[in-house]
């Protein structure tokens, strides 16, 4: 998989004068550190100034980037989350590029519930790492505007625009304006977990009668991805135990609207090696297209064929 990238950031912070100039550092070295992350990070060179102890001015910065760059707001391959989750023509739109793509991949197309699992699963585990790769990174959580994130429908792309972002008061950061300050971790996990919740709940809503599940499937789902993201780039970092530790702690349990925690276990094999893994709450459905694939914390797939292929 690949990425791109918009233009350079600053060389450091003393160049970046604003906090979404910040944030854009962030998700650079994001991009560059995780590679299954398609990403596209929209440089802000007319980030406006926010007032001091303020909310970022999101609207007004995604107006700049607009007129600067000539980008309609209704680019019909380039939808935002807020308007996949309130146009039905874009959402079917999302599900018929999924379609196309599990075709070109040559496998059958599945039944359309299928195709809005995989759709929702791709969506979920990318926007989950806009928050939690820079919190896992710097311990910044992005304050994203669902107009903030685009998903382009040709290529599967993910693109973001910075604003501000919330850390902890020791973050040299934190007297900027457009930077909001927490008292602790927890309250910055919190941030997090509530964050991705507001930035793809009217998705979920939207997406679940083509899913043909409930409220928990589906946050289920959000759960896993949210869990999964952080454990995929921890593995990528060579980290796994810490991110698999710090990933329990953003979902030590059910916390709503989130219905289990992240539920690490593991699996001994034959040479004494313990191996991490979790079973999902939410299914993706994969196979439903490669049934003889199931991913490999799917509640259908069985200890010992983990450990099969954790030690194959």
């Amino acid at each position: 998989m690949t990425l791109a990238l918009a233009p350079a950031c600053p060389p450091d912070d003393a160049t970046a004068p604003t906090c979404a100039h910040l944030l854009a550092r962030g998700y650079e070295r994001l991009a560059a550190l995780c590679e299954p992350l398609h990403l596209d990070v929209r440089w802000p060179t007319e980030a406006p100034t926010p007032t001091p102890g303020a909310a970022y001015p999101f609207a007004e910065h995604a107006a700049r980037i607009s007129e600067a760059d000539d980008l309609s707001s209704a680019e019909p391959h380039r939808p935002t989350l807020e308007q996949l989750a309130t146009d039905t023509e874009l959402l079917a739109a999302f599900l018929d590029a999924e379609a196309a793509r599990i075709a070109a991949g040559g496998d059958a197309v599945p039944r359309r519930h299928a195709v809005a699992a995989r759709a929702l699963h791709g969506c979920l585990w990318s926007v989950s790492l806009l928050l939690s790769g820079v919190w896992y990174l710097e311990r910044r959580v992005p304050l994203l505007d669902q107009r903030a994130v685009r998903c382009d429908l040709s290529s599967d792309r993910y693109e973001v625009t910075p604003g501000g972002f919330l850390c902890l008061p020791d973050d040299p950061a934190a007297g900027l304006p457009g930077v909001r300050t927490v008292p602790d971790e927890e309250a910055l996990r919190a941030e997090l977990r509530d964050g991705f919740a507001a930035l793809v709940g009217p998705l979920l809503a939207a997406i679940g009668p083509w899913f043909r599940r409930g409220p928990r499937a589906l946050w289920g789902m959000a759960g896993d991805d949210l869990v999964s993201g952080i454990w995929t780039l921890g593995r990528l970092l060579g980290e796994e135990e810490h991110a698999a530790r710090l990933a329990g702690e953003v979902l030590p349990h059910a916390i709503a609207p989130y219905p289990d925690g992240a539920g690490f276990r593991r699996l001994t094999g034959a040479t004494g090696r313990a191996h991490l893994t979790r079973t999902r709450t939410g299914c993706c459905l994969y196979y439903a297209i490669r049934p003889a694939e199931a991913c490999g914390t799917c509640p259908r797939t069985g200890d010992a064929e983990r450990l099969r292929r954790l030690e194959g």
